[in-house]
């Protein structure tokens, strides 16, 4: 393929387009926990497994779509941003599905079997984190009319409206995992302390998840402030 058709089947008419169509892959592997958790909470490993599959599946797609980005965005290509800054939000994009394998593995590969005490609360903490995610979409598809505006006016109050918003919702999983680590260290003398520590694990990585999502604001913010 002549190297212009390749560059317009990676970006279309705007280099934006593949960089949206990543975290939208990125958010799927997100939210693909939620019924992962269900299956494994009820300790239907087939249908974990199914779902862990989904998982990595969407993991690889995006992650071809990130190196498509980091070979096809042209150097000369003229936008009111670096380039640099571009394929860093890919970065940290990728990070966000990368962090959801991680999880979805280790609870698969260990069958990790989380007491009762947990479920509701657990249940709860990861909601809230692939809403994290969920908001981290949201801001990055106004990307496109970011750039058509200039990162100024109206466009921009929004952006900022929504990264306030993203910041907002991982500060709530901080909480939450305050929450949830306090209900564990109360179990943790009735269960095997190698299940305990992998259990801690797992609360690590579910706030990890909406922190890497709200990088992507900060990431966003930074472009804001250019």
């Amino acid at each position: 393929m002549p190297p212009s058709n390749l560059l317009s089947s990676v970006f279309g008419r705007s280099p934006i387009g593949p960089i949206q169509k990543h975290i939208s892959l990125v958010h799927e592997c997100a939210s693909e926990l939620q019924p992962f958790f269900e299956a494994a909470l009820s300790e239907d490993w087939e249908q974990a497994e199914h779902y862990q599959q989904r998982i990595v599946d969407l993991e690889e797609k995006a992650d071809q779509i990130k190196k498509q980005v980091r070979l096809s965005l042209p150097k000369s290509l003229f936008l009111p941003v670096p380039r640099t800054d571009l394929l860093e939000i890919v970065t940290v994009q990728d990070k966000v599905a990368n962090r959801a394998k991680d999880i979805a593995g280790l609870v698969l590969g260990r069958q990790m079997r989380f007491p009762k005490e947990l479920h509701e609360a657990l249940g709860h903490y990861l909601n809230r984190s692939i809403q994290t995610s969920a908001q981290a979409l949201k801001a990055m598809n106004e990307l496109d009319e970011l750039l058509e505006t200039g990162f100024r006016g109206r466009e921009a109050d929004m952006v900022e409206e929504m990264i306030e918003e993203l910041d907002n919702l991982e500060s709530e999983t901080d909480d939450l995992q305050v929450q949830i680590r306090r209900v564990l260290f109360a179990l943790e003398k009735s269960l095997p302390p190698v299940d305990v520590m992998f259990m801690y694990k797992i609360i690590d990585w579910v706030g990890d998840l909406a922190d890497r999502a709200s990088r992507v604001g900060s990431y966003l913010q930074l472009l804001l402030a250019k």
